[in-house]
């Protein structure tokens, strides 16, 4: 696959599906085969294992790898798949290699969490990665509000793989001027916020959106994105409205539920169970009331 392939599959809705557990804890395999499967008839063509909606620090290695690796299979060349990998530079340059050689297109790269994160070592970070995967696309995750662009130019300098950034800082006048100071048609923008920030974020340059939403509401995403695509804000803001609560639900409290309210709705409609790991936790009574209720309202 090309890399021009690869920025095509970015300028499109991202998916992040959830990792489904069954009674024991471990891995529901049958259930995560489902969604994928729903997500892929439902005509999602971008797929992103091992994303913050799948639990990606909540997983054993292992467990990542065989995300990726079910991923691959169900996706079976019908979707574009883009692994996320992350934590210390061997872990994730592992992760990427084994993503690659399973059939993975590009990698995401989540953002380093570590206390002490200074410019330069966050490029350093990302070259080290992207470097020991030159076939791969690569994809920083930037959630950092205080990151140059002309340092997310000076990696793809070195490293031409780095074709795509899911930009996830919430501010969209900061998005716009980051964005040009990187080279705004150097890269494939991804609003990161998903659904939310989707329309904001386009009107500043953004082609593609992440989303956790689409796991439960394939066609409400792929409605917006249509909507964005065509110029139709009209449109784009009545999905907006459709999937506001829902989308505040998971942003309360610091995005303390932002999985667990996905995973909800999935239990209302049957397909997976309502569990989570720590450090997320169950949804209070209420919330959940409140989620069946506008599941319901969407009629899927």
């Amino acid at each position: 696959m090309t890399f021009e392939t690869q920025r095509t599959a970015l300028a499109d809705v991202v998916a992040i599906p959830v990792t489904p557990f069954a009674a024991d804890g471990a891995i529901d395999r049958a259930a995560h085969r489902a969604i994928l499967r729903r997500l892929l008839d439902g005509g999602v063509r971008t797929l992103t294992p091992n994303g913050n909606t799948g639990e990606f620090y909540a997983l054993s290695p292992q467990e990542r790898r065989d995300v990726v690796e079910l991923t691959i299979a169900e996706a079976a060349g019908q979707a574009v798949v883009l692994a996320g990998v992350g934590h210390d530079v061997p872990t994730a340059v592992a992760a990427a290699r084994h993503a690659g050689e399973c059939g993975a297109d590009m990698v995401m790269v989540h953002q380093p969490v570590h206390p002490y994160v200074s410019d330069a070592g966050w490029v350093a970070y990302h070259r080290a990665i992207a470097e020991a995967v030159p076939d791969l696309g690569v994809v920083p995750y930037l959630r950092d509000a205080g990151l140059p662009g002309a340092r997310l130019a000076e990696l793809a300098d070195a490293c031409p793989n780095v074709i795509g950034v899911k930009y996830a800082v919430p501010d969209a006048v900061r998005f716009a001027g980051f964005a040009r100071d990187a080279g705004l048609d150097r890269f494939v923008w991804v609003a990161g916020l998903a659904e939310p920030y989707a329309p904001s974020y386009f009107s500043a340059g953004a082609t593609g959106f992440t989303s956790g939403l689409v796991n439960v509401a394939p066609g409400l995403s792929l409605r917006m994105i249509e909507a964005l695509r065509s110029g139709d804000h009209g449109e784009a803001m009545k999905v907006w409205e459709q999937i506001r609560r829902f989308e505040e639900l998971r942003a309360a409290d610091g995005s303390a539920h932002n999985v667990t309210v996905v995973k909800e709705a999935l239990a209302v409609l049957e397909l997976c169970r309502r569990d989570v790991r720590a450090p997320s936790s169950p949804l209070p009574a209420a919330e959940r009331a409140e989620v069946a209720t506008i599941v319901a309202g969407w009629s899927l």
